[in-house]
């Protein structure tokens, strides 16, 4: 009887503790609601809806631009002059411009022959060509095998030259700006940069320089991407779509209007007087390309974008090099405004209107308020507003302009409207990782200067295929993302809420990007490369 007593009177004393709990708990946010949360909300929501504005005008102007320039066939040709390097008879091959191609690379074992076959593919005289293979590798093997590589290219007549240093100061910038001290740099007028997984076409040179040579106001000809490797994965495909969107618009856009863009840091010519005006390459950030390429622009120098000239890449297709990728890409150039803001207002040498387009179209709403906003918005503040039903979201904020945004978004990549779905989960949950590293640029805190070299497969995994028969051992702990676990807790728990108690089913939305959350906290997502 002792016994039964004391079972029925424990649990009866955790429910009274737990109910007296939920009763504390429920007294504290009736009172801090209505003075406290509910102003602070609609706040947050002003906020974002006028961040999406930005946003939604940036999107539409970008569009109307592009139709325009489609229309009326303004295309590089008829902007600026270009005609064929003509042979002459009395100077030879000395009438053509001295060319130094810079291959920077750092333990790129599954790469390097690829780039450096394909730089020593360019079609160009052979004595007005230099290849410059800059490798910070540090594992001696890999060192070795590039050395060997550029050593068998030499042998065959190419003009090589394979460049180490003692230290890693200043990663790619700094490679670059030892490989640019080089005495027989002094003899070139232009440099051509690829990254090591870059393979571009053997007339790469021929449709580039002779912009070069005919426009003297132009510094820099970027060329397009082109990946070798977008139907590997699911999240190959996404990348795929975002980044064929700012390739397609916004590089093509600010070549058409203000001859300005960001440098992709690969794929690209310039001139070498333009760059040494500029200041030469710094590693003040982990966004030295386009550190440069905004220096450049503030002395006057214009940018020309060339569309239908595609240079073969590699995608990032496992998770942790994607997100060491946007870490990079993301906390670089917020970090770079906050550097140069001042330096873009006090400049003289170009229009009112170019600073007002560095500064607020190009930094603020692309490289800041669109990341911002995706995750705030979308993953943090209009889902609570299921919890505060006194705040509401109005229909064309919550609904119509992030539905026009991602129809706009994805008109760069027809193939994959029918992932379209995919597309706008998976960029939400990445816009967590995105918008912790803006505020860590701007703010320029922790891990702000962190370099790490996206890694490249190349053909490695499909050889570990073959090779490896046995079961592939990975560590639980390297694929768990917290923040990505908690913010699918987070929605999973709204959307409960708004599935008992809403009127307006964001529970709908809410349960599958939480699932989205959940995935990629996890680490199902990308390839999988086994471990022997």
């Amino acid at each position: 009887m002792d016994r039964l007593t004391t079972a029925t009177i424990i649990p009866d004393a955790f429910q009274d503790a737990r109910d007296d709990v939920s009763m504390q708990f429920s007294i504290v946010w009736d009172q801090i609601r209505a003075p406290l949360i509910v102003p602070l909300l609609r706040l947050a929501v002003a906020i974002c809806l006028i961040m999406s504005l930005m946003l939604f005008i940036e999107r539409v102007y970008m569009g109307i631009v592009i139709i325009l320039v489609k229309l009326f066939g303004r295309r590089p040709e008829k902007r600026y002059k270009w005609e064929p390097i003509k042979d002459d008879v009395e100077m030879g091959n000395y009438g053509y411009p001295m060319v130094l191609v810079q291959i920077p690379m750092y333990n790129e074992r599954e790469v390097y022959q690829l780039s450096i076959g394909a730089a020593c593919g360019l079609s160009w005289p052979s004595d007005r060509i230099i290849i410059q293979v800059l490798d910070d590798s540090t594992d001696p093997t890999i060192k070795d095998l590039v050395e060997l590589e550029c050593q068998r290219w030499a042998s065959k007549g190419v003009n090589m030259k394979y460049e180490i240093r003692d230290n890693r100061n200043g990663y790619k910038a700094g490679a670059l700006k030892e490989g640019m001290k080089k005495n027989y740099v002094k003899n070139c007028d232009y440099v051509a940069i690829f990254d090591a997984d870059f393979q571009p076409e053997p007339d790469f040179l021929w449709r580039t320089i002779p912009f070069l040579v005919h426009n003297p106001e132009l510094a820099l000809v970027q060329a397009r991407w082109k990946f070798v490797n977008s139907d590997e994965c699911l999240m190959t495909r996404m990348q795929e779509m975002s980044l064929d969107y700012h390739f397609t618009v916004e590089q093509e856009v600010g070549s058409s209007t203000y001859a300005f863009f960001g440098f992709n840091g690969t794929a690209g010519v310039w001139r070498i007087g333009a760059l040494n005006e500029a200041g030469g390459w710094k590693d003040r950030t982990t966004v030295e390309d386009m550190d440069l390429a905004v220096r450049a622009s503030l002395k006057g120098w214009k940018f020309l974008y060339l569309g239908n000239l595609k240079v073969k890449n590699e995608l990032p297709s496992t998770l942790k090099a994607y997100r060491y990728q946007q870490h990079r890409w993301s906390c670089g150039p917020a970090n770079l405004f906050r550097k140069m803001f001042m330096e873009i207002i006090r400049n003289k040498k170009v229009t009112l209107w170019k600073k007002v387009h560095v500064i607020y179209s190009f930094f603020l709403v692309r490289k800041i308020v669109a990341h911002i906003v995706t995750f705030i918005f979308y993953c943090v503040v209009l889902p609570a507003t299921v919890l505060v039903p006194e705040v509401e979201v109005p229909k064309w904020g919550a609904v119509y302009i992030p539905s026009i945004i991602t129809i706009l978004n994805a008109v760069g990549t027809p193939r994959s409207l029918h992932l379209l779905v995919f597309w706008i989960l998976f960029e939400n949950v990445m816009s967590l990782h995105r918008t912790k590293a803006t505020f860590v640029g701007l703010l320029e805190s922790g891990r702000v200067n962190e370099w790490i070299v996206t890694e490249k497969l190349g053909d490695a995994l499909k050889a570990k295929a073959v090779k490896a028969p046995k079961k592939p051992r990975f560590k639980f702990g390297e694929r768990l993302h917290l923040l990505e676990l908690g913010t699918g807790a987070y929605l999973f728990f709204c959307g409960c809420y708004d599935l008992a108690f809403g009127k307006n089913h964001y529970f709908i939305y809410l349960f599958v990007q939480a699932i989205a959350f959940f995935i990629m906290g996890f680490g199902y997502i990308g390839t999988f490369v086994p471990h022997s």
